[in-house]
């Protein structure tokens, strides 16, 4: 059986106690931090955060902190998405590209004013290109890693549950808003968002001394609730069309490749490095893009590696995430395909280590 050296590079997290004391089997590795993958088992873990809640530790999002005059200047040349309209309580979800659109990271940008932004990472170093950025062009902000550890909170459960510890204020944020709400004798930014579709709310724990009691005062409030310890679950995200940076896209792809084109605003006025690159790939069309795709036969584990997508003899894409959906009786997975083989019912054969097996386009995703 293989094992993972622990050491300070791979960082431990204010709620690895309790993750650990819930009976965690599996981790990945997430921007150097310790993330959960499995604590019964892919399929259990799913149909309980189906149908309960779920305290997921997902302080591997790590936070890229934007302070000072240039802060709000920064932010847009970081992103295509229009930030101008953006108010003091809300959280976009933004594509970060390079000078040549290629995607270099897709988080959650967190407007705490115009001049003071929280950048909830997907998994790669973007400190350092913010880092670059800043010094590069002379501006007046300062970049760092705050003491920000998110905790979600996640399930059709998952309002009942937060009122039960914030108050019935958590009701009354909107999808990818926040509110700050008193949690003993600090507070806390609480979000209408998650890494799922079933519902839920992100805590940013400012200061890592807060999480334990934090976790216990959920797990506390929500034992007739059947709260249990989740997190990020493969099934439910590819049913859901979840992306995965570095899965399912790297600095290879653009937005328009990944869906995320409808987002992108690249007109005279909104500035953004990688600006002029998108919009010769807008005029152009992309060449592939992220489809849902069917894949018939039995379960088979998730791949490591990208699997070859083929019309008849011609590769024609990948499939990058993939797992056995129960409820849908197939297996669902992403695939990077080529545009003239995208469409719904489109017929491909996708290579996998038990051998081909027949695929097919979906319309949507499954959730």
């Amino acid at each position: 059986m293989q094992s993972v050296s622990f050491s300070r590079r791979l960082r431990r997290t204010p709620f690895t106690e309790g993750v650990e004391k819930a009976g965690v089997k599996s981790y990945t590795v997430y921007n150097h931090t310790l993330l959960a993958t499995v604590f019964d088992s892919l399929e259990s873990d799913c149909r309980h955060l189906k149908d309960h809640v779920q305290v997921w530790d997902v302080s591997c999002e790590r936070q890229v902190e934007l302070l000072g005059p240039d802060a709000g200047r920064l932010m847009q040349l970081l992103t295509p998405r229009d930030l101008r309209g953006m108010q003091d309580d809300q959280c976009y979800y933004v594509p970060i590209v390079d000078s040549t659109g290629g995607m270099l990271n897709d988080p959650v940008a967190v407007k705490r004013s115009e001049n003071r932004w929280w950048i909830s990472i997907a998994d790669s170093d973007l400190l350092f290109w913010v880092k670059g950025l800043a010094v590069g062009l002379k501006l007046d902000v300062s970049v760092r890693e705050p003491d920000v550890t998110p905790l979600a909170v996640q399930g059709p459960k998952a309002g009942e549950l937060m009122a039960r510890v914030f108050g019935d204020a958590v009701r009354d944020i909107r999808f990818f808003r926040y509110k700050v709400l008193p949690f003993g004798k600090t507070n806390f930014i609480v979000a209408r968002s998650g890494y799922s579709k079933q519902g839920g709310y992100e805590i940013y724990v400012e200061g890592g001394e807060y999480g334990m009691p934090l976790w216990h005062a959920l797990f506390e409030a929500g034992r007739d609730l059947n709260v249990r310890a989740g997190c990020p679950n493969t099934i439910e995200r590819v049913e859901s069309g979840l992306l995965s940076y570095g899965n399912d896209m790297t600095l290879e792809n653009n937005p328009f490749e990944c869906g995320l084109g409808k987002i992108c605003t690249l007109s005279d006025d909104v500035g953004c490095i990688g600006k002029s690159a998108l919009q010769r790939i807008r005029d152009q069309g992309p060449k592939r893009i992220i489809r849902p795709i069917a894949i018939d036969g039995p379960a088979i584990a998730g791949p490591r590696e990208p699997w070859s997508l083929f019309s008849g003899e011609i590769r024609i894409g990948q499939v990058t995430s993939a797992a056995w959906s129960p409820d849908f009786d197939t297996i669902v997975s992403i695939g990077m395909v080529e545009k003239e083989h995208c469409g719904a019912g489109t017929k491909l054969e996708v290579e996998t280590p038990n051998g081909r097996r027949p695929a097919i386009v979906q319309e949507n995703f499954w959730i």
